[in-house]
């Protein structure tokens, strides 16, 4: 099933973008490393539907809207899938709430 799933790879989703994104379908993860300091996004899958378990972005980097690019990340690759999408980490669930245009996703 894995295999099947697109890799996306290291990718900027708009010019509004400021962080490369990589991802790592092996991993399950997004990442981005923001001044020597790696920030996250981990998922598993239920079935066809993309699980957001944990969104991490460590203090010295936090505050600049690197875990809503991270996010988003997610929601993209989720999109391109064909997959549905249930942010159980409390920062993806507040994030999409914020962000309508992702709202069709949610499993």
């Amino acid at each position: 099933m894995l295999a099947s799933r697109p890799d996306i790879g290291s990718h900027r989703l708009n010019a509004m973008q400021q962080y490369e994104i990589h991802h790592d379908p092996v991993a399950r993860r997004f990442t981005t490393v923001v001044e020597g300091v790696e920030a996250e996004v981990n998922y598993h899958y239920d079935g066809d539907i993309l699980v957001i378990h944990h969104t991490g972005v460590p203090r010295p980097i936090g505050g600049r809207g690197i875990a809503s690019e991270l996010v988003r990340a997610a929601f993209e690759f989720a999109r391109g899938a064909a997959l549905k999408v249930r942010p159980s980490c409390s920062y993806a669930a507040v994030w999409v709430q914020k962000h309508k245009q992702y709202t069709d996703l949610l499993a």
